[in-house]
């Protein structure tokens, strides 16, 4: 059954949460500052519409289904992620095929829309509109489509967000919601048939691959406390590959990023779990030893000390 929501968000876990339905795995905010997002999502028979606003730099871990396809652009001027290392310029629209794994991540504040779409019902589609076969490129592209495609594209998703925001009644209705989605289908097939997309380099490709390794050894118990001669052993790669290739793709150094991970896990026990009692039990068992300089950091990612975070929840 179609289906639509807009949420707000002050806080970084319950956006992450969110964003599962969109493939995300996991959410770092990598500046300081208040948290604000906001998110629309709509759920149709083989398409899923969303757009956000986020206020604040972030990293996230995405992976798309093994049968889903999806489409992200920027939404007016503002920045989109940089996704797999690679940007979005202005009137280009990034692919994102079946299995991909990759991270994306922002400097700033950003607005950005996506189009998630069924293989099958896509290539369905495809070959009954072209006539012909229809196929995907792999990997992680960015295409430009034709000034007319391109607006055509965008101006469905927009007119949908903007339905599901102020008459969210209008997309239950299950005639208006097949229209809507036969029209964005038909949009996605003109812009995936007629413009080439453009894929990663062979040497980027490697990068993305070495970013999502390392990614996975954070969260499996070997890279729980790893020094970076340790993690560069179980990757097989030399440490200035390691350290280039999460420049490119996280935007900040390999170390940085494993302090990251655990300071956002440290936040979200002190904030939710009603186990966690003590700051300095939480933190140690995260890894951090020097809790002055763990306190500093905290305060400069989430705009609190730790020990405010738990006293609020103790006040709940």
């Amino acid at each position: 059954m179609p289906d639509s929501v807009t949420s707000a968000f002050s806080e970084p876990e319950d956006y992450e949460a969110a964003l599962r339905g969109e493939d995300v795995l996991s959410l770092l905010i990598s500046g300081g500052g208040q948290f604000r997002a906001k998110l629309t999502q709509i759920s149709l028979s083989a398409t899923r519409l969303s757009a956000a606003e986020e206020r604040l730099p972030r990293i996230a871990f995405i992976s798309i289904p093994t049968d889903t396809m999806a489409i992200l652009f920027p939404v007016g001027r503002a920045a989109a992620p940089v996704c797999g290392g690679i940007s979005i310029g202005a009137g280009e629209l990034l692919t994102l095929t079946p299995g991909e794994q990759f991270h994306a991540r922002t400097g700033g504040a950003s607005h950005w829309g996506s189009i998630h779409v069924r293989v099958r019902r896509l290539m369905e589609y495809g070959a009954a509109i072209t006539g012909g076969s229809f196929s995907l490129s792999s990997g992680i592209g960015h295409l430009r489509p034709s000034r007319a495609d391109e607006r055509m594209l965008r101006g469905l998703h927009a007119a949908a967000i903007r339905i599901a925001a102020k008459s969210p009644q209008m997309l239950v209705d299950s005639e208006a919601a097949r229209g809507l989605e036969q029209q964005l289908l038909h949009a996605v097939v003109e812009c995936l048939s007629v413009a080439p997309i453009v894929g990663e380099r062979q040497s980027d490709q490697g990068n993305r691959e070495i970013v999502v390794r390392f990614e996975q050894l954070l969260r499996s118990s070997l890279g729980a406390k790893a020094q970076i001669q340790e993690i560069c052993a179980a990757l097989q790669v030399s440490e200035r590959r390691l350290r280039l290739a999460c420049a490119a793709h996280l935007g900040i150094g390999p170390m940085a990023y494993d302090r990251l991970r655990r300071l956002s896990r440290v936040h979200r026990i002190l904030r939710a779990d009603p186990s966690a009692k003590s700051v300095s039990v939480v933190a140690k068992s995260n890894g951090f030893q020097g809790l002055g300089r763990f306190a500093s950091d905290y305060k400069a990612a989430f705009g609190e000390y730790p020990s405010t975070t738990l006293l609020r929840k103790a006040l709940q």
